[in-house]
């Protein structure tokens, strides 16, 4: 297969999402902060990541948990300063290890000094920075009126307070939306530039772009948009070679057309990974309007589909497979955690599956644990639903499990009340925990070439409504067969043996999982919530 055209320090890479706020606080004020993060380097690098995603972390008021940026070029005062993510990225590249930021491309906060010029009646330099009607009276439904005196109504792409930056228009149908071409829409264009050269040259290594799709607007085939990318895709490989843009658009075949090394496939874009882990969770937990229900694939109760996620996925993969990768996060703060509803069993089944995938497998701050989303909080920062999926890292058994030395009532978010949280520490001393099958999941895919990203994936066995789910991942002379059973029921299934050279070898095995050869063929047995890896 033709590797993909990245960073060669990309090809190993193995991503940790951190939510800053709630990850480790060293000030005592209850919000986690960028000293923190490089507190935890060494704990990080010892879980087998070498790239950290961070969360927004610019100045920002907060209506969106920093999705809302009052000033690109600043971090908020709340994580700490300019010099303290220089130091972060320095102690991480000491370290072998790159940091990432997110990247909110689509819109600012309307506190932000662009949209507060772009919002005055006088004619300026930002007046056209933003999506803005030519009539507070009319313009589209979602559009907000009234916010100034300027006669017009402006476009939000989320919340009422993240007015939409102006990419142009791919098909202009009203005089107010302007052309691509338009000078003012270039200058917003350069900017996004600007912004991304400005984190580049303190030290960061790369991005991951919110809501990436979203640029160009009536772009209904997102063709113009993947334009707009490819053009800063070209720019940043002149510049800065070794950076990554990966995208925030579930849509693998247009993102990766765009020149994103890497999409996220989430739950939204396409219905596969909802298939996988969470379709009936997420209606549970976030209360996601109803729609037919199906049982979702890593479900205790065995009844899932396996081809409701694949077809799609291999569709993307086929398109894709030479451009970038595709990846499959175990959560993000958009989602409920994994975890929930969850046994330690199923959870390793999950993580075998997550980690033996093409692609870059990214986990979730406390995902490592089996932190769980912690029901009933009120809504902070725009969370909402998904308020109890960004509760603070719990790190030891002490005060506040270790995240911050604050009193209990000025954190951020509570410490989950479960007397049974899970911590760090306490995993530490049980070889048998989940965050030391998560080390295991890492180093097994560090030390095998088929187990990376540029590794082939073809399918064994992968019936409908049937189990286990077993795969090759292949690189040159290395073939390894991967199995997962995540029903409650054993299987024992004949897989083609021929084209491999030599006697199954288990690499690492959920109990009594084996593959033997019987003539020419495989025989694949595993009990009930079992994995394997086996040299072929």
């Amino acid at each position: 297969m033709p590797r993909p055209p990245v960073p060669e320090w990309f090809r190993t890479a193995q991503l940790y999402q951190i939510y800053p706020q709630s990850f480790c606080d060293t000030n005592h004020d209850g919000i986690g902060d960028l000293p923190g993060v490089v507190s935890k380097l060494d704990y990080l690098k010892g879980l087998g990541v070498n790239a950290v995603w961070l969360s927004p972390c610019f100045d920002s008021p907060f209506g969106d948990a920093g999705y809302d940026v009052r000033d690109f070029y600043k971090i908020a005062p709340r994580y700490g300063t300019n010099d303290d993510f220089k130091r972060l990225c320095a102690e991480a590249h000491r370290k072998g290890m790159r940091v990432l930021l997110d990247l909110v491309a689509g819109h600012t906060s309307v506190e932000c000094a662009w949209f507060q010029a772009s919002a005055k009646p006088e004619k300026n330099r930002h007046t056209n920075w933003y999506v803005w009607t030519d009539n507070a009276w009319t313009g589209p439904a979602d559009a907000v009126k009234g916010y100034s005196d300027r006669d017009g109504r402006y476009v939000p792409n989320f919340f009422w307070f993240q007015p939409a930056l102006n990419y142009g228009t791919a098909k202009v149908e009203a005089p107010w939306q302007l052309p691509q071409t338009h000078p003012d829409v270039k200058a917003v264009r350069a900017e996004l530039m600007n912004i991304m050269r400005f984190w580049l040259k303190l030290g960061c290594d790369g991005f991951r772009v919110d809501m990436a799709s979203s640029l160009v607007k009536n772009d209904a085939d997102k063709k113009e948009t993947i334009k707009l990318w490819q053009g800063y895709r070209a720019a940043l490989e002149k510049e800065f070679p070794e950076a990554v843009l990966i995208s925030e658009w579930s849509f693998p075949k247009q993102a990766l057309a765009g020149g994103f090394h890497a999409d996220f496939m989430i739950h939204f874009g396409t219905p596969a990974y909802d298939k996988l882990f969470r379709d009936e969770l997420e209606r549970d937990v976030f209360r996601i309007a109803d729609r037919k229900r199906s049982a979702t694939i890593f479900d205790r109760k065995g009844k899932g589909d396996i081809r409701e996620f694949l077809d799609i996925y291999l569709d993307h993969y086929a398109a894709t497979k030479d451009k970038g990768y595709i990846s499959l996060p175990s959560g993000n703060h958009d989602i409920g955690r994994l975890a929930t509803g969850r046994t330690k069993d199923e959870l390793e089944v999950c993580y075998a599956f997550l980690y033996s995938m093409p692609g870059l497998p990214v986990l979730y701050y406390g995902d490592e644990i089996g932190m769980r989303t912690v029901p009933g909080l009120a809504s902070k920062e725009g969370g909402y639903g998904r308020t109890g999926a960004r509760t603070p890292m719990h790190w030891t058994r002490g005060k506040n499990a270790g995240f911050s030395n604050a009193e209990p009532e000025k954190l951020y978010l509570p410490i989950d009340p479960d007397a049974h949280r899970p911590t760090v520490e306490d995993q530490e001393k049980d070889p048998a925990s989940l965050l030391h099958f998560i080390r295991k999941m890492a180093a097994l895919r560090r030390a095998h070439k088929a187990l990376e990203a540029d590794g082939e994936f073809t399918v064994l066995y992968a019936k409908k409504k049937q189990f286990p789910f077993a795969y090759l991942r292949t690189a040159g002379k290395e073939k390894i067969l991967v199995a997962v059973n995540p029903s409650p029921k054993a299987t024992r299934v004949k897989l083609q043996g021929k084209g491999f050279a030599h006697a199954p070898h288990a690499l690492a095995a959920k109990g009594a999982t084996s593959l033997k050869r019987q003539g020419h063929d495989l025989i694949l047995t595993m009990p009930a919530l079992s994995w394997g890896f086996f040299e072929v």
